[in-house]
C-alpha cells in the first residue's frame, strides 16, 4: 500500500479542489476518506486472510464500497449543509467518492501486495495499474521505520507528495485568478 502519510497528503490535495463546499469540516472528512479503505488492515489482527473478500485491498478498496461510504458520509455528516443547498449533494458525493477511490488507485500504483479488488462484490480479481512506480509500504509502524520505510518515503515524495503539492498550488492559483476576474 501507499503509506498513510501519502494517502493523507493526496486526500488533502483533492479536498482543496471543491471550493464551493470547502470548509474545515469538509477538508477533514475528505482527507479521512482517503485513508478509510485501509480499515481492512484490522483483518490482519482478526486472522482474516489477505486474499479474502474482507482482506487487505479487498471489499474496502472496491468501487461499491466507495459509492456506499460516500452516501453514508453525506447522509450522516452533511445533512445540514445539504438542507441549505440541495445542489451541493452531488459535489459532496463526488468529492468523497473520489477521495476513497484515490486511495485505491494509489495502492494499484504500488509495486507490491496482491493488487486491488476494484470490482468486488462482482469479481474478486485484484488489479495493479500497468505502471507501478510507488514503493509498497510495509505494514505496521515498527516496520515502517526501517530502510524499507525510507525507500517508501522517497518514492512517495516523488510520486505522491510533490504532485499533491503542485496540485494544491495550482488550485490556489486558479482560485485566486477566478476571484480577481469577478471584481
Amino acid at each position: 500500500m501507499s503509506s498513510i502519510v501519502g494517502h493523507v497528503v493526496s486526500g488533502y490535495a483533492l479536498s482543496n479542489s471543491f471550493k464551493k463546499i470547502k470548509t474545515k469540516k469538509f477538508i477533514i472528512v475528505g482527507t479521512l476518506c482517503s485513508v478509510l479503505p485501509d480499515i481492512d488492515t484490522i483483518g490482519f489482527y482478526l486472522g482474516i486472510p489477505y486474499d479474502s473478500f474482507w482482506g487487505h485491498r479487498g471489499f474496502t478498496h472496491s468501487i461499491a464500497f466507495a459509492i456506499t461510504m460516500s452516501f453514508l458520509i453525506v447522509y450522516i455528516l452533511f445533512k445540514k449543509e445539504i438542507r441549505k443547498n440541495k445542489n451541493f449533494i452531488l459535489c459532496y458525493l463526488l468529492a468523497f467518492f473520489l477521495a476513497i477511490m484515490l486511495h485505491d488507485f494509489l495502492d494499484a500504483l504500488t509495486n507490491g501486495g496482491l493488487g486491488v479488488a476494484f470490482f468486488l462484490p462482482f469479481s474478486d480479481t485484484r488489479y495493479f495499474l500497468p505502471w507501478q512506480p510507488i514503493e509498497v509500504s510495509p505494514l505496521g509502524i515498527k516496520n515502517f521505520f526501517s530502510t524499507t520505510g525510507i525507500k517508501v518515503v522517497f518514492s512517495e515524495l516523488i510520486w505522491v507528495w510533490v504532485p499533491s503539492l503542485v496540485y494544491i498550488i495550482m488550485t490556489k492559483i486558479f482560485e485566486f485568478k477566478n476571484i480577481n476576474r469577478r471584481y
